[in-house]
């Protein structure tokens, strides 16, 4: 089992923690992992990326050479497209649909959109602000997005809900129900 995922978004949105999340899981999935951050200007809404690496094999670099990644997970349809020519032949591209409009000259949603689906590539479009907000916060938008990618990954639902647990339960329950609860709502967004 080999996965090479690129997570793209601005600053703010939990692409870090959307990476620990889904490294979690790999590790108690007796997994190897490596990744690689980016954080830009993501204090001031900039780019924010990381690259995953997970593997039953020994991994020995942390940066996804380009054409080699099998996922972009992107919160942002913009920042998708960046990272476009990271991905693989077979690779997919899985996008939240609401744009951060963090630049003064940012492109018409729809063109966005129409050059992510005439790529060539599989894709899946999800409105995860939608989702998070069915789920009782937008803060979770991450979360969902986690529980859309769980089934493209190669790591049981099941584990991707037990490492939500113990990643937040210092938070309380409430906290915990809520990410578990935008995690499924993901996970059955994939579904259909």
């Amino acid at each position: 089992m080999n996965k090479n995922i690129i997570l793209a978004g601005v600053g703010g949105q939990g692409i870090l923690t959307l990476a620990a999340v889904i490294d979690h899981a790999a590790m108690q999935s007796g997994l190897q992992i490596k990744q690689a951050e980016v954080h830009g200007m993501s204090q001031r809404g900039g780019a924010v990326q990381s690259h995953l690496r997970i593997s039953d094999q020994n991994i020995y670099s942390d940066l996804i050479p380009l054409g080699k990644a099998d996922l972009i997970v992107s919160l942002e349809p913009l920042e998708a497209l960046r990272y476009l020519p990271y991905l693989s032949e077979n690779g997919v591209i899985i996008t939240a649909t609401e744009p951060v409009k963090n630049i003064p000259d940012y492109p018409e949603e729809a063109d966005i959109l129409n050059k992510i689906k005439s790529s060539g590539h599989k894709y899946l479009l999800v409105d995860a602000g939608k989702i998070a907000r069915l789920a009782g916060n937008p803060k979770t938008e991450n979360v969902v997005m986690v529980g859309v990618l769980s089934d493209f990954v190669g790591i049981e639902k099941a584990q991707f809900e037990k490492s939500l647990k113990e990643m937040f339960s210092a938070k309380g329950e409430k906290i915990v129900a809520l990410n578990l609860k935008a995690f499924n709502l993901g996970y059955e967004h994939a579904q259909q």
